[in-house]
């Protein structure tokens, strides 16, 4: 059975990013390096909130940026998930942004994901945020989606 990987907003962003900056570079590259060769081995996930963010504004490869995860399973949106979002907030674990960093973690916790993908190392893959995470989640009762970045998933050699 294969694991279950949350693609969170930034995976599709970056693995279309223009911007000519060093660490842009390297992003886009990274992340296009575990798409492209290590992503069939997981099933992946993601929800409506992440194809929304995507829709948000207007960016160079915002299409492409869709398209990459259309064929991606969309987890259901069920109001346990409002209730751990709310509860994200009430222990201050995440910014207040109901269709932010929150709901992603709740909709990946809910749905027993066995990581959550992200390039997000302010709010979710931070180490020093995991164990308030952790605790927050099982007092909660909870699954803990291991939050990592496409570098945490490449196979050896890479």
């Amino acid at each position: 059975m294969k694991k279950t990987v949350y693609i969170e907003t930034s995976i599709p962003s970056f693995y279309h990013e223009v911007r000519a900056q060093p660490e842009m570079v390297v992003l886009r590259k990274w992340t296009r390096k575990w798409w492209d060769s290590h992503s069939h081995q997981y099933a992946l996930v993601t929800g409506q909130a992440v194809i929304d963010e995507l829709r948000r504004g207007a960016h160079p490869k915002q299409e492409e940026a869709l398209d990459l995860i259309r064929e991606v399973r969309i987890i259901p949106f069920e109001k346990p998930v409002a209730e751990i979002v709310d509860a994200y907030f009430r222990h201050h674990l995440m910014p207040r942004d109901p269709a932010g960093d929150a709901l992603h973690l709740a909709l990946a916790s809910y749905h027993k994901c066995d990581f959550l993908l992200t390039w997000n190392c302010n709010h979710l893959a931070n180490a020093n945020k995991f164990e308030h995470i952790r605790r927050i989640n099982s007092m909660l009762g909870l699954f803990i989606p291991l939050l990592v970045t496409p570098l945490e998933l490449l196979g050896k050699g890479d």
